[in-house]
């Protein structure tokens, strides 16, 4: 014969069953940025109460209201930190699904405030910044060509506290003007001041011949045709030209830009 405690445990297990066989999860990550999550909650099939049925943040069951048509995810309760991991976890009916309206505002966004920015007279670039509010990487841009030329890469720390980063860059003849970018998840992008710095480095001379652009020192290069589609690039003392057409062409190096004919 069962005993009272084996009858009650054996209910308790079918309970959490039936949950799990009428239930699904809808689970969404990513960084707290100060901002609560607003959730769209539709009606059950049967018409007779809403989708959601509970909330998880970090494993801790909220104490959000989810008897509505719309509902905010409180996250301002749970004393968080800004960049801190959280995982939202919606119990809902298996027959619907609830909508995260603003999925966007636990992605990092380019907040960070530069503290100070120095481009050492060897090609060293390094900056330090606070405030940032999740980890996003800084692109280093380079001015050259009449245009920013993306030439690196550092992926940023994300944390509000002071973060120190460094890139060696490669310098080209005369100003030589950096800056960073990040763009975040929602498109929004921020953009540094210039850092300059004048160098002693000698312009490059280039002989055109046959099948090649040949360089007296190596340099970065662009080749475009004249409707200004980039046909090749790279950094060297050779460019190999026998894959191109009869026609004019523009080659940028180093600081400048000119026209050749194959």
């Amino acid at each position: 014969m069962w005993s009272v405690f084996t009858y009650r445990f054996f209910s308790f297990l079918l309970c959490i069953a039936g949950f799990n066989l009428f239930s699904a999860t809808l689970v969404l990550e990513g960084k707290y940025q100060n901002k609560n999550i607003l959730v769209h909650n539709s009606l059950v099939k049967s018409g007779v109460g809403y989708c959601a049925k509970e909330i998880k943040v970090n494993g801790q069951i909220t104490s959000d209201e989810t008897n509505s048509a719309a509902f905010e995810i409180d996250l301002s309760a749970m004393n968080l930190k800004l960049g801190e991991k959280v995982i939202i976890e919606i119990i809902h009916d298996k027959d619907c699904r609830p909508k995260i309206l603003n999925p966007e505002d636990l992605f990092p966004k380019p907040t960070y405030e530069l503290l100070a920015m120095n481009l050492s007279i060897d090609g060293v670039l390094t900056w330090s910044t606070k405030n940032e509010s999740g980890s996003l990487p800084f692109v280093i841009e380079q001015f050259k060509w009449n245009k920013w030329v993306r030439v690196g890469e550092v992926m940023g720390n994300g944390t509000p506290v002071k973060n120190t980063y460094s890139f060696k860059v490669t310098m080209h003849s005369g100003e030589n003007k950096f800056r960073l970018r990040q763009k975040g998840y929602n498109a929004s992008i921020k953009v540094s001041n210039d850092a300059l710095v004048l160098a002693n480095i000698k312009t490059p001379e280039y002989v055109l011949k046959k099948e090649s652009v040949e360089f007296d020192t190596e340099t970065a290069y662009e080749v475009y045709d004249i409707y200004g589609v980039n046909l090749m690039k790279g950094y060297g003392k050779s460019i190999t030209i026998s894959n191109l057409k009869p026609g004019e062409y523009y080659l940028s190096y180093d600081n400048t830009t000119v026209t050749f004919k194959k």
